[in-house]
């Protein structure tokens, strides 16, 4: 059998915090010795805790679990974050001035420029005198301010509030790249049911039909299995779904097909216990034994035979979905995979390749071996364990 691996582009961002540069350019001369080495890890570290709660967007949670971590990185005596719309966490000495905040930052939040302003206050032991007032921006929109205020604004605290700015604004943008992510998966899932749903549901219902007369009980029993097959594939909620919930919902599908298609039909399941638990994209086993079916017995005459093949392989877990069908063009199924043709008689494969690969990595694509004539199998890797992955 011939090979065929599908194509994707991956994109990998990194994101450094600037101002780690601004110190260690300031203390070049002293790389080599131990309190700059700790000194940049300590910058290092207080960045990493700062992330994540940006990750999620620029929200007041987000904000106020942020900003204890951000002033160190400053080393400002205090610091404002706002929205285009409100102050969403006020940090440090002078408590006083938060009232104040929002206004300090309108006049960046219109225009999009670096501002210092002199604040006054009648409080002599108040350490607020001057604040530095700099924009974030997502896709070269102003969405917000961030401002360090302390005794004086500096040269270096101008630059450090910038440099940090910018690093908040990469993260921000990585929230926009997991929020866009999740709406095209979203999307990607409803295309697939639109796929297969027109297909599958015009023939379960004509094979139910089929057996209203002649065996009523049968068509009762094949009406509930479509009902739970349906209810499964348009569920709404979650991303992911546990391999055992995936195998269920195949099961219905194949109860259906073994109706319509009677002995035609033969298909063989090896499922190992251990990997029942392990989460997967939802959807992304039935549209491939769906394809199997079709390529497996709709174009050809005699038995089909289906062989599901599910193993613990340590870390991953090894899925395969084979027909001894009439196969593909190597060719033509490396072209869909790589989105240059539409996927016409190819149901979901592009699809379930793409949402792979975004999920785990280009390394977990689809891998096809299949020939004209001689089958297909479809062979899937995924880990059993993998950031941000989890059956809810």
């Amino acid at each position: 059998m011939e090979y065929v691996v599908g194509v994707a582009v991956v994109a990998v961002l990194v994101s450094v915090p600037a101002i780690v540069l601004w110190r260690v350019m300031r203390g070049r001369r002293e790389l080599g010795t131990s309190p700059a080495e700790r000194a940049t890890f300590e910058t290092l570290h207080t960045a990493s805790l700062a992330g994540p709660p940006l990750r999620a967007g620029l929200t007041a949670d987000g904000a106020e679990r942020a900003s204890r971590h951000l002033r160190a990185l400053l080393g400002s005596a205090a610091l404002a974050i706002t929205d285009g719309e409100r102050l969403l966490v006020y940090d440090g000495a002078g408590e006083h001035h938060a009232d104040q905040a929002f206004e300090h930052a309108a006049a960046t939040l219109n225009d999009g420029r670096t501002q210092v302003l002199t604040i006054d206050c009648e409080l002599l032991e108040c350490p607020i005198r001057q604040a530095v007032v700099v924009p974030l921006t997502t896709d070269d929109r102003v969405v917000g301010a961030l401002a360090a205020y302390g005794q004086d604004a500096s040269a270096g605290l101008v630059r450090a509030a910038q440099e940090v700015a910018g690093w908040v604004d990469s993260q921000l943008e990585l929230a926009e790249l997991d929020r866009s992510r999740t709406l095209l998966m979203e999307a990607e899932v409803r295309a697939l049911r639109a796929q297969i749903s027109p297909h599958f549901i015009y023939n379960s219902l004509t094979t139910i039909a089929s057996f209203v007369r002649t065996d009523p009980e049968r068509a009762r029993e094949l009406l509930l299995e479509f009902a739970d097959f349906t209810r499964y594939s348009f569920r709404r909620h979650g991303e992911f779904t546990t391999l055992a919930e995936e195998l269920r919902s195949i099961d219905r599908y194949l109860i259906l097909e073994r109706a319509r298609f009677g002995d035609q039909l033969q298909v063989t399941l090896r499922i190992a216990p251990e990997v029942l638990p392990v989460a997967v994209p939802f959807l992304c086993l039935q549209p491939l034994v769906e394809n199997a079916v079709r390529h497996g017995l709709e174009s050809r005459n005699g038995v089909g035979r289906i062989t599901i093949i599910a193993e613990d392989a340590g870390a991953e877990c090894r899925i395969s979905v084979e027909d001894d069908g009439l196969g593909m063009d190597p060719d033509r199924l490396r072209r869909i995979l790589a989105g240059d043709i539409a996927p016409t008689g190819g149901v979901g494969l592009a699809n379930v390749d793409e949402r792979l690969r975004q999920v785990y990595g280009d390394e977990y694509g689809l891998v096809v071996e299949t020939a004209q004539g001689a089958g297909t199998k479809v062979n899937i890797r995924l880990p059993k364990y993998h950031p941000g992955v989890s059956a809810r």
